[in-house]
């Protein structure tokens, strides 16, 4: 099931990129208005993502779906139908580049998602990944939609959000005890958890100690994240490492205790590459 869909602005915008004045070839051919027919098919096995944005971008270049689509969060073999089309030649032109790449990237982020989520999930069933903003500029809504089919979820979807407290934050409190500075956000925010990244097992003890609801132990080994773990445990408190976090320790590191693993690694996984076949219809 898709956990939401991106806005026709978007899709709009994507289309409007890729032909801002109109399809030249189809015009100077003249076979803008043969009918036709678009199939895209998984050419590796992936998990799908942004198959209703594409045939919604159909929709709104007066296509056709043909049947079903494959939803995104489906795992899929190779050669699978994800989404076929029916229409005009010069419509199934301005969709076809713009649906599938946004599927292949999409696609790539989620399914390496997955394989980190099941990753680290071999170490603690229970862990949660939760996913940086560290995306390419620009590219949000489909880096979200994409890791949380992959089964992670953001961890801020930005400033505005959440209270994360960095040492570039600290070093402007001018002697404010860190309690203090706990209690007076629990105050005023009570709706909102305190996170304080650390950098070593003593801070995180301290911030542990000053009542903080997170520790984000920032590129800090799973030995000392077991550490911090052992210290907080039976307390209110949750333990996320951060930095460096990758399919290929993901489940050390979940091992070690940590209730959170905070990660950017799936935004530069590879696209799954989608295959097109366009043909008369």
């Amino acid at each position: 099931m898709s956990p939401f869909t991106l806005p026709d602005s978007v899709l709009e915008q994507l289309m409007q990129d890729d032909s801002p004045f109109g399809d030249a070839t189809s015009w100077g051919l003249g076979i803008g208005e043969e009918p036709g027919r678009i199939i895209f098919r998984a050419k590796h096995a992936q998990t799908v993502c942004c198959t209703e944005e594409a045939a919604r971008m159909a929709v709104m270049r007066g296509l056709s779906v043909d049947g079903s689509i494959e939803a995104s969060g489906t795992t899929v073999e190779p050669g699978r139908v994800l989404l076929c089309l029916t229409g005009r030649a010069v419509d199934l032109q301005s969709v076809w580049k713009p649906a599938q790449t946004l599927m292949e990237y999409s696609a790539g982020i989620a399914s390496a998602t997955l394989d980190l989520v099941a990753a680290a999930r071999r170490g603690n069933p229970d862990i949660v990944i939760a996913c940086s903003r560290k995306h390419m500029p620009g590219a949000k809504a489909i880096c979200l939609k994409a890791i949380l089919v992959g089964g992670a979820v953001p961890h801020r979807l930005g400033l505005s959000e959440s209270l994360v407290i960095l040492a570039q934050h600290r070093t402007f409190l001018r002697g404010e005890t860190l309690d203090k500075t706990i209690d007076r956000l629990h105050r005023d925010w009570p709706e909102r958890r305190v996170v304080i990244e650390v950098k070593s097992e003593a801070d995180a003890i301290t911030c542990i100690n000053a009542g903080a609801d997170v520790i984000q132990l920032d590129r800090c080994s799973p030995q000392v994240i077991e550490k911090v773990a052992r210290y907080a445990a039976g307390r209110p408190v949750k333990i996320a490492a951060i930095g460096g976090i990758s399919i290929s320790n993901a489940e050390t590191y979940a091992r070690a205790g940590a209730h959170i693993l905070i990660t950017s690694a799936q935004y530069s996984a590879k696209p799954k590459d989608v295959s097109v076949i366009l043909e008369p219809n």
